[in-house]
């Protein structure tokens, strides 16, 4: 049916069918989400299933009651009060702490070998640009597992032994059992220095932000390095002298077959750190070289016409706006290294995975135990791209 208005053509009553709908980008995108919705609540609904099928049919108890249980095996390094007879459970923090302190310290070592060798690869010392470009080929073409078994095998495994240590500055020694090293006691009153440090560091943030404000202001700088340094110094050694030097040290003692006392760091951890930390640094390497190489070549020429320095011209103009190119594909290596950590399982090293396998041969609880897997990887996965994001956010230069 149309309508039609004289001296005028007639206008097509406008309706839904079902061919307008299925032309209509709208409708179909909305049909689409649906249809993706139902079938993967349709799978998960049958993997969950067939899964409580399985485990029923092989007496095996669902659910998370089993973390209450006595773990009975030991565990060879942990942050935090651990025994036989603890529980499942705290087993498992035991092995997340672990997982965490390899994760932190390999960023944070990677990170500056990694810059070190990215900068070195452009140096005009030909000696050092050869020598950076070699130990970025060579770990890069390298599996971690392979790089993991070098230092644990290769390097830590040959050292004397523990009558033979070899005795390293402030009372540490080294040998194939690992690193011992004093171990330090806190007093009751330690907790002071610690709220200085805190204070300190407030104390920085809030005297960076004022030399900011006071040189956009008047454009005279302000240089906070020094005030900074002085005041996460001072103020807890300050705080430490007034609390009575609350700390004292256990020294480790060699003896005739063994050392006794002070805190040990065993192989598997030094070789784990090592490993992940020389091998991410290979990657991070190369980012920091791409980055630099991708500040605009006039900038560096702008600076020398002023008359800077190179070394000023490399910290102050080139290495600034390469931050803004380096930080994003370095939340991948971060991402990565702190996954790789699993491989400490192949040195016996306790991490989450380690420490997830012993619990899961136990118990049977094989659902469950990879569940949590999957929950903590995931969480420090997201926490560490939520961070990287943020700094990344920080970084980026601000159009007016």
């Amino acid at each position: 049916m149309t309508h039609q208005i004289a001296g005028s053509t007639p206008i097509p009553r406008s309706g839904w069918s079902f061919q307008s709908a299925l032309y209509d980008p709208r409708v179909r995108g909305i049909f689409f989400q649906v249809l993706t919705i139902v079938l993967l609540v349709t799978f998960v609904w049958w993997v969950a299933h067939n899964t409580a099928v399985n485990l029923a049919r092989a007496n095996i108890a669902s659910g998370f009651g089993f973390l209450n249980g006595r773990a009975g095996f030991e565990v060879g390094q942990s942050l935090i009060a651990y025994s036989s007879d603890s529980t499942y459970g705290r087993a498992l923090l035991v092995g997340l702490l672990n997982t965490l302190l390899i994760a932190v310290t390999g960023i944070i070592t990677a990170t500056i070998i990694g810059f070190i060798v990215g900068v070195g690869r452009l140096s005009r010392n030909w000696l050092i640009a050869k020598l950076c470009t070699v130990y970025v080929e060579v770990f890069r073409n390298i599996p971690p597992l392979l790089v993991i078994f070098f230092w644990y095998s290769g390097v830590l495994a040959v050292l004397p032994n523990a009558r033979e240590s070899l005795h390293l500055p402030f009372g540490s020694y080294l040998n194939n059992r690992g690193l011992s090293f004093p171990k330090p006691i806190f007093g009751e009153a330690f907790w002071l220095v610690g709220v200085a440090f805190v204070i300190a560091i407030v104390a920085v943030i809030v005297t960076a932000r004022w030399a900011h404000r006071r040189q956009a202001a008047t454009g005279q700088p302000f240089h906070t390095i020094w005030v900074s340094t002085g005041l996460l110094i001072g103020l807890p050694l300050v705080a430490f002298l007034l609390a009575g030097m609350p700390l004292s040290f256990d020294y480790p003692i060699a003896g005739k077959f063994n050392l006794t006392g002070g805190s040990i760091v065993g192989p598997e951890f030094m070789s784990l750190f090592l490993a992940l930390s020389f091998y991410t640094a290979a990657f991070i390497a190369e980012i920091v070289r791409a980055g630099i190489r991708g500040v605009p070549k006039g900038q560096t020429e702008a600076a020398a016409a002023l008359g800077l320095h190179p070394s000023s011209i490399t910290r102050l103009v080139v290495i600034p706006q390469a931050f803004r190119i380096i930080i994003p594909p370095l939340s991948s290596q971060y991402l990565n290294l702190t996954k790789n950590s699993s491989l400490a399982i192949a040195i016996g090293f306790a991490d989450l995975v380690a420490v997830g396998s012993t619990t899961l041969n136990q118990t049977g609880q094989s659902v469950e135990v990879i569940l949590i897997w999957m929950v903590i990887y995931l969480s420090l996965s997201i926490v560490t791209s939520l961070f990287m994001n943020w700094f990344n956010a920080k970084m980026a230069l601000v159009e007016r």
